[in-house]
C-alpha cells in the first residue's frame, strides 16, 4: 500500500518540529450494499475508498490530518503541515519501522468480490419469501446485504509497522405488518467478521421469519402499561442498554475528560455483585472483533466490571497517556478520515447461574422485554430511554399477553445497582456504534437480567 522507505520519511517529517509521537494509518476498503424492497432491487452500491491519516502527539495533545492521495509527495505534504501546527523543544529520533506479522485468529474463506450478483439476489429473495409466507399481515419487506473488505496499514515512530485485513458481512431484514390502518415493524440483522461464507452458512429463512414474527406479534398486541415495574430484559440485543448507558462512560474518550460518572470509581463498587461486564475483541469471527486495533495494538479481553467492582476502562493510546494507563487495544476509527479514540468491541454482561424461567418466576407484575429497540442516552448523565421492540406482560410469575409501545426510562449508573439476577443464556447481537471517531462495528450482548425497578413509559393504565 505504501513503501517502507516512504513510511520512514513521512514519520521523520511529522516529528521534525518537536512532536514526541507520530503515526500513519492507511487503508484500502471495498464496500457493497445490495437492497431489495418488496421483491425489487432498489439499490446496488459498490465503492472503493482509500487514503491515509497522519497523527502526532505533543504530550497529551494530538493533531490529525488526512489525504486520499497515497503518493509520497502528498503524504510528505500532510506530514509537514501537521508538524508546523505546533512545536516544542523535544527531539525524538524515530526507530526505523520493521514490518511485524499480525497473529489473527479470524478466518476469511470467500472474498465478497468473487461472488456473482445473482447469488446475492437469490439470498435476498429467500429472506423476502420467508417473511411474506409467515403471515398475510406482512405487507412490506426490506432486506439489505452489506459487505466490506478493509485492508489497513499502521506504522508509528515507536517502530511499529503492521498490516491487517477485515471482512464484514451482514444481512438486515425488516418486515412490516399492517392491520386496521396501523403498522408495526420487526427486524433481524445477523452479522459477522467473515467473508461471503457467512451468507452461505446463514439460515436465511430464519432471519426473514424472525423479522415477520416480531411485526405480527406486535400488530396484534395491546398497548403497554405505564408505571414503575420490575423488568426482565432478555439476552442478545438487550445489551444495548449497557452499551449506551454505561459502556460509553467506560471509554477514555469520556473518562480522560472527567465527563464520565465512573472516572474516579476504579476499584470501587459501581454495580450489584451479580454484574460482571466484559469488552472482548478476541472472539473468533465475531462482528465487533479485531486482530489489532486501529493503532496497531493487539486486541484483548478486558474485564470492565467484576462482581460489581469497576476493574478497567477501555483505553486507546492518547487516552492512556492522559490517565496514566496502558492501551487495552480499544483504539478504533471508521476510516482514515477519523483520528482513533477508545471504542467498544464485543461488550456484554457475563452469564450468571439462573435460568430465564427463574427470573420470570420472581415477578408478580412487570414487563418482559424479549427484544430491545433503539433509544437515546444523555452522555454526561447516563440518563436513557429505550423502546421495547417486543414486549410482554408478566403476571404471577408467567409470561402473558404481548404489549407494544413500551419505553424503558432510567439512569445507567443507577440501573447497574438494580440488576439483581443474571441468567445463563448469553447471546450477542451485532450493531453499528457512532462516536467521535465515526461509526464502527460493535457487538452488544447479555444473558437475561432482572432489573428490580425501571420506569416504563406506556399508554395504558395498569
Amino acid at each position: 500500500m505504501i513503501r517502507k522507505s516512504t513510511i520512514d520519511r513521512v514519520i521523520n517529517k511529522a516529528l521534525s518540529n518537536g512532536a514526541d509521537f507520530a503515526e500513519i494509518f492507511a487503508e484500502n476498503t471495498y464496500s457493497s450494499t445490495l437492497n431489495m424492497n418488496n421483491r425489487v432491487i432498489k439499490q446496488s452500491i459498490v465503492g472503493n475508498d482509500y487514503g491515509a491519516g497522519i497523527r502526532v502527539f505533543y504530550g497529551n495533545s494530538a493533531i490529525y490530518a488526512y489525504t486520499n492521495d497515497l503518493s509520497e509527495q502528498s503524504l510528505m505534504k500532510v506530514a509537514e503541515a501537521i508538524s508546523k501546527a505546533q512545536s516544542s523543544d523535544t527531539i525524538i529520533k524515530p526507530v526505523e519501522v520493521e514490518k511485524e506479522d499480525v497473529n489473527s485468529i479470524h478466518k476469511f474463506m470467500q472474498k465478497h468480490d468473487d461472488v456473482s450478483k445473482q447469488e446475492k439476489i437469490e439470498i435476498l429473495t429467500r429472506a423476502d419469501k420467508a417473511a411474506r409466507n409467515y403471515d398475510s399481515l406482512i405487507t412490506e419487506v426490506d432486506i439489505r446485504m452489506m459487505e466490506k473488505m478493509q485492508r489497513v496499514l499502521i506504522a508509528n515512530s515507536e517502530g511499529l509497522y503492521k498490516e491487517d485485513e477485515r471482512f464484514y458481512s451482514r444481512l438486515y431484514t425488516t418486515a412490516i405488518a399492517e392491520k386496521n390502518g396501523e403498522k408495526q415493524t420487526g427486524s433481524d440483522g445477523p452479522g459477522s467478521l467473515q467473508g461471503f461464507e457467512f451468507f452461505r452458512n446463514l439460515d436465511v429463512d430464519k432471519v426473514g421469519i424472525e423479522a415477520a414474527r416480531i411485526a405480527v406479534t406486535m400488530i396484534n398486541a395491546d398497548y403497554a402499561p405505564g408505571g414503575t415495574f420490575p423488568v426482565i430484559i432478555d439476552n442478545g440485543f438487550g445489551g444495548v442498554i449497557f452499551h449506551e448507558a454505561c459502556g460509553h462512560a467506560l471509554e477514555t474518550t469520556s473518562v480522560a475528560k472527567g465527563a464520565s460518572v465512573f472516572a474516579d470509581k476504579l476499584n470501587q463498587k459501581i454495580a450489584h455483585e451479580a454484574v460482571t461486564a466484559i469488552d472482548d475483541g478476541t472472539m473468533p469471527n465475531t462482528w465487533g472483533s479485531i486482530a489489532i486495533d486501529d493503532e496497531g495494538t493487539p486486541t484483548q479481553k478486558t474485564v470492565l466490571i467484576e462482581n460489581g467492582i469497576l476493574k478497567s476502562f477501555m483505553i486507546d493510546k492518547l487516552g492512556g497517556r492522559k490517565i496514566g494507563m496502558k492501551s487495552t487495544g480499544s483504539g478504533r476509527r471508521q476510516s482514515y478520515k477519523f483520528a482513533p479514540t477508545s471504542r467498544m468491541r464485543n461488550t456484554f454482561l457475563a452469564p450468571g447461574k439462573y435460568k430465564l424461567e427463574d427470573l420470570i418466576a420472581t415477578v408478580d407484575y412487570g414487563i418482559y422485554a424479549k427484544k430491545m429497540g433503539g433509544g437515546s442516552v444523555m452522555p454526561g448523565t447516563g440518563n436513557y430511554n429505550f423502546s421495547v421492540a417486543e414486549g410482554y406482560i408478566i403476571r404471577n410469575g408467567k409470561i402473558m399477553e404481548p404489549v407494544r409501545g413500551a419505553t424503558l426510562i432510567g439512569n445507567g449508573a443507577e440501573t447497574l445497582h438494580k440488576i439483581s439476577m443474571v441468567a445463563d443464556n448469553l447471546a450477542l447481537a451485532p450493531g453499528m456504534c457512532g462516536s467521535v471517531s465515526g461509526s464502527v462495528p460493535t457487538t452488544v450482548g447479555q444473558p437475561a437480567i432482572r432489573v428490580d425497578e425501571i420506569i416504563v413509559g406506556g399508554r395504558k393504565e395498569q
